[in-house]
């Protein structure tokens, strides 16, 4: 009797845990504008509880499983490839899904992880194609995937011109339909540095930045040890070993072999990356330096227990995010660094709320139109 007490008191502290410091409702901070109370009221996830998967809903855990579904997931055959070669005679690529719907289907620019490929991106793009019935064009950066190095110029950020002439040849491409974008991790970089320069001018609706780190000039210091460690091995196991011999004639070459973290990584990429110095790199590829410039309605995603973009690049930068009447910014007490697995099947509470958000977006901006 007094096992089953003390089971039973546990199991209630446990059910008292969860309700109270996990499954939460999102912090939303906007500007109150019609339109944002618009979308705000419409977009369902935001004025309901995150119900993060009860059985791994630690930071690590989240991270671990993510690794686990997106690993033995379905592999995803595109309907298309399209290599696209810039002016310096660098490869960029965008790969399609969903050719075949109506030329006025919505189309979904996804913009990839720092190591990502078509495959390890394959669950969004797969939940965009069949949950959301929209077209997906995902843009792969040089480098990435298939595409070999063809020039000494790599950016774990994206080139914003790579990206701009991507957009061209979506819009060329499918000219009937209405163009969103979600960068997810380090693809917000270069989504968000995009779109602070160009300001209204972008075919681009609007916009989400899933999980992004803000100011690369301090932001990867900022990461936990291990996982900066962890991502900048294989960033050099990706991406810099085995493109030595179009590499090494820079003189920044060895010092960046030699770099053990994110942080390191990002203060040695600059010459990579086709700057001077690591002033002009971050100049020409942080986010952060043109952000206050972005003027379609964008959202922004993170989770307080994020252990690669730590939650203090958003304290840093809210009083800015305040001062945007385009800007929605959701923060979770939980979801880890682009997981968000909820229910006890362990799904992906963002890519509903990414749906549902964007799916507001199509429909004022068809009523508008109207």
């Amino acid at each position: 009797m007094t096992s089953a007490l003390i089971l039973a008191g546990l199991v209630a502290l446990a059910i008292l845990y969860y309700f109270t410091f996990v499954a939460t409702k999102p912090k939303l901070i906007y500007q109150p504008t019609e339109f944002n109370k618009r979308i705000v009221t419409a977009t369902r996830s935001l004025n309901r509880r995150y119900f993060a998967t009860p059985w791994l809903f630690n930071t690590h855990l989240q991270l671990i499983v993510l690794g686990f579904i997106k690993g033995f997931s379905k592999p995803l055959e595109y309907d298309r490839e399209d290599v696209l070669t810039m002016n310096d005679g660098g490869h960029v690529s965008v790969e399609w899904l969903g050719l075949d719907l109506p030329g006025e289907t919505p189309t979904m620019l996804v913009l990839h992880t720092i190591s990502g490929n078509p495959q390890s991106m394959r669950g969004f793009v797969r939940y965009v194609r069949e949950e959301m019935g929209w077209r997906v064009a995902l843009c792969v950066r040089r480098g990435h995937g298939a595409l070999v190095l063809k020039t000494p110029s790599f950016n774990t950020m994206g080139n914003t011109d790579d990206f701009a002439e991507q957009i061209q040849h979506i819009q060329s491409t499918v000219p009937e339909s209405d163009l969103f974008a979600t960068g997810i991790s380090a693809g917000s970089g270069v989504l968000a540095h995009y779109l602070g320069k160009v300001g209204t001018d972008t075919p681009l609706k609007a916009a989400v930045a899933y999980c992004p780190a803000y100011d690369m000039r301090n932001a990867f210091s900022r990461a936990k040890p291990f996982y900066s460690r962890m991502m900048a091995k294989k960033l050099h196991r990706l991406f810099i070993d085995p493109n030595e011999d179009t590499l090494k004639h820079l003189p920044s070459y060895n010092a960046l072999r030699a770099t053990e973290d994110l942080h390191e990584f990002h203060q040695q990429l600059y010459e990579v990356a086709g700057n001077y110095s690591t002033e002009d790199y971050m100049l020409n590829s942080n986010p952060s330096e043109v952000f206050d410039d972005i003027k379609i309605p964008i959202l922004i995603l993170n989770a307080k227990d994020d252990p690669v973009c730590h939650i203090d690049n958003v304290y840093e930068h809210q009083h800015r995010i305040e001062a945007m009447d385009n800007v929605i910014l959701v923060l979770t007490d939980r979801g880890s660094h682009c997981a968000y697995l909820e229910g006890m099947r362990a799904k992906p509470w963002a890519n509903r709320m990414i749906s549902e958000y964007f799916s507001v977006l199509n429909s004022l901006s068809k009523n508008a139109a109207h």
